[in-house]
């Protein structure tokens, strides 16, 4: 017990330290841990006695990462995006599922680990995604909509992947030529979700909030909940795997009212299993024959950050949309899932897939992880290089986003970017004034809330050329814009010294640094939210009774409901 407790504090040590730099560097910290597996395995720089160890871990880390996706799985998010996540996401799956089995032939595996390798290509890692989505603040944009929903779209399938391939208890997979195989897999899993559906209708609700005043009780009852169901999942009368079994216990707590409180509570605890789980990968990595798989991950890697934009560009701009939204979309999608590595690990468990498969997945997911990455923070960027060469992905009538709300020219305007949280109190205000106001946001909802107040607004984003001139850019005489990103407000400001010197600007700073670099660039005017809200205190206390807080109070909680 000595020897793996001191090994595994070596490892912890490790991928601190590794963390610590990817964090520095940026990256993403997945690739930290994968790299610390690397180290301590192949490279051989730390001899490991106890893998058996490490992969049960990495297994609960599975388990408890599926039992909080089935937590927070909620089918009816799929109405809220619409059609089109839906259709982008299910061509792209097939799309590139079927080129990627194609390639991987051509290269030289055989059609199972051909098949694994197409359909683990699919997938896109909903974690970094929406991680680096929430970092720009564009979670709420149309293309950060779209994008999740297709992501979303992913998960479905890989869940419904790693439910079915569970089945499969034996190494073989040779009587997948019949159809018994196929149908008894479909008839335990459907008699299990029943079973499931009754329990979280019926049973486990009414017991979690009976206790849930009781955090101790709350997080051990979901623990027990969620082992207890990979232990019946896993026993070899239903025979499905100990992973499937987390999925299916976080779907059976998902209805009751306290299933956030538990993803919270047992969160940090995935976690670190998980993180395991990634190290243990790194440690199974195979480099004997590191000159036969560099060339076919190169070849991967370039297939998934090329094909998954251009299926998701092609399909957006048929559907109408503009060529920006499609080309934004479509590189968010641009790299392999924490999942992919999920469904190899239980194909190699399986006598599925050999352990050359996840080595050469892993250097894809390395790859395309650090490319994604910079493509998707420097998305804007990419865009504007590239927008001459993607015309054609745009069709001539982009109706799916057209949401102005107005008719005529706009001329000596105040120009509002961005109507949420600051932007309304900032537009209240506005409308109180005599100033003609157009709004420009990327929120389509918040588009259409202003359309129905009969505001001037314009949906789209204020760095798109074509936004600038249906916004007359050229003519406002106020521009506000409370958008976080630095980019966008320095790419503002640069467009109207070039086209409207006259022009007052207000931009949002997040702090000194942006600040200075802003009124170096030309803003007249930066807000920051620790000095704006201190002067807000500083009003208050002003008033010698303190009367006026409940006059703060009521305006904010109006902006807040």
């Amino acid at each position: 017990m000595g020897n793996i407790f001191f090994e595994l504090a070596i490892v912890i040590c490790l991928a601190a330290l590794i963390t610590v730099i990817f964090k520095h560097l940026k990256q993403p910290l997945l690739l930290a841990y994968i790299l610390t597996g690397i180290i301590v395995g192949p490279f051989g720089a730390f001899h490991l006695g106890s893998t058996d160890f490490l992969r049960t871990m990495g297994e609960l880390g599975i388990t408890l990462l599926l039992f909080i996706l089935g937590l927070e799985l909620k089918i009816s998010e799929l109405k809220s995006i619409g059609k089109v996540a839906s259709i982008v996401g299910f061509f792209q799956i097939g799309l590139t599922l079927s080129l990627g089995y194609l390639i991987s032939l051509f290269l030289g595996f055989n059609q199972i680990t051909s098949l694994y390798i197409g359909i683990v290509l699919t997938f896109s890692s909903t974690i970094l995604v929406v991680k680096l989505l929430s970092d720009k603040k564009d979670l709420g944009s149309l293309y950060g909509k779209i994008s999740v929903g297709v992501l979303l779209m992913q998960d479905l399938f890989a869940i419904l992947t790693l439910i079915f391939l569970s089945g499969f208890t034996s190494g073989k997979i040779e009587g997948i030529s019949s159809l018994y195989p196929f149908g008894f897999i479909l008839l335990k899993g459907f008699i299990i979700f029943g079973f499931v559906f009754y329990l979280s209708r019926s049973i486990f609700p009414k017991i979690i909030d009976s206790i849930a005043k009781s955090q101790e009780a709350l997080f051990l009852v979901s623990l027990a909940v969620a082992f207890g169901m990979a232990a019946f999942v896993s026993s070899p009368p239903v025979g499905f795997s100990v992973e499937i079994g987390g999925l299916l216990a976080g779907l059976a707590l998902a209805n009751s009212s306290s299933s956030y409180q538990i993803a919270a509570r047992t969160r940090a605890l995935r976690d670190f299993f998980i993180i395991i789980f990634f190290i243990f990968l790194g440690t199974e990595m195979v480099f004997s024959n590191i000159s036969q798989v560099i060339i076919p991950a190169l070849i991967l890697s370039v297939f998934v950050l090329v094909s998954k934009p251009l299926f998701t560009m092609t399909i957006m701009g048929f559907l109408g949309y503009r060529k920006r939204t499609s080309f934004l979309s479509g590189i968010t999608l641009a790299q392999v899932s924490e999942f992919s590595l999920i469904v190899l690990f239980l194909g190699n468990k399986l006598g599925h897939v050999p352990q050359e498969a996840i080595s050469l997945i892993t250097i894809v997911a390395i790859v395309t992880f650090i490319s994604s990455n910079y493509m998707i923070f420097h998305g804007n960027g990419l865009y504007r290089s590239l927008e001459k060469y993607i015309k054609f992905f745009e069709r001539k009538k982009t109706h799916q986003e057209k949401i102005d709300g107005h008719d005529g020219e706009l001329d000596g305007h105040v120009l509002l970017i961005g109507a949420h949280r600051m932007g309304e109190s900032i537009l209240d205000s506005l409308e109180k004034s005599k100033h003609k106001v157009a709004v420009v946001d990327f929120n389509p909802d918040i588009v259409k809330g202003l359309r129905n107040k009969e505001l001037i607004s314009i949906f789209g984003d204020i760095s798109d050329f074509d936004i600038q001139e249906r916004a007359n850019l050229s003519k406002a005489k106020l521009v506000i814009s409370t958008v976080p990103d630095i980019e966008d407000n320095l790419n503002l400001i640069k467009s109207l010294n070039k086209y409207n010197r006259k022009a007052k600007v207000i931009v949002l700073g997040q702090d000194t640094g942006d600040a200075k670099q802003l009124y170096r660039a030309g803003a007249d005017y930066v807000v920051l939210p620790h000095l704006a809200g201190g002067r807000q205190v500083q009003k208050i206390l002003k008033d010698g009774d303190l009367s006026s807080i409940e006059e703060f109070k009521r305006k904010d909680l109006s902006y807040l409901n």
